[in-house]
């Protein structure tokens, strides 16, 4: 098992889980981020910090797109170990459906 980043994320970008994490397993992306699932160690301390619930054990069904996602990514974005401010309009998006067809940006963050 894993935890993973699912579609709220997107365009909340909320950056809590990425202080309590032990690994440092998260990637950042221009607006979401992902959990690099080979490095995950499943502890789940990241799950109850998100603001949006995005976060996700990948044993519950349906995520099989987001896992491969959030591999995928992890190995094209930058890490990311330090907290950073939410995009302004986070709280906006927050609950909004279908926003990895919608919004979805592959482009990296800027990491650390």
């Amino acid at each position: 098992m894993t935890y993973i980043v699912t579609d709220n994320c997107i365009k909340c970008k909320y950056m809590d889980c990425i202080e309590v994490c032990p690994v440092d397993c998260f990637y950042e992306g221009d607006n979401m981020l992902v959990i690099h699932p080979d490095e995950c160690i499943d502890c789940g301390v990241c799950e109850p910090e998100c603001p949006a619930e995005a976060i996700k054990p990948d044993t519950e069904p349906g995520l099989d797109q987001w896992l491969k996602l959030n591999a995928d990514y992890a190995e094209k974005w930058p890490n990311i170990t330090a907290k950073k401010e939410p995009p302004a309009d986070a709280k906006e998006f927050d609950g909004i459906e279908n926003k990895l067809e919608l919004y979805f940006s592959p482009e990296p963050g800027t990491g650390d």
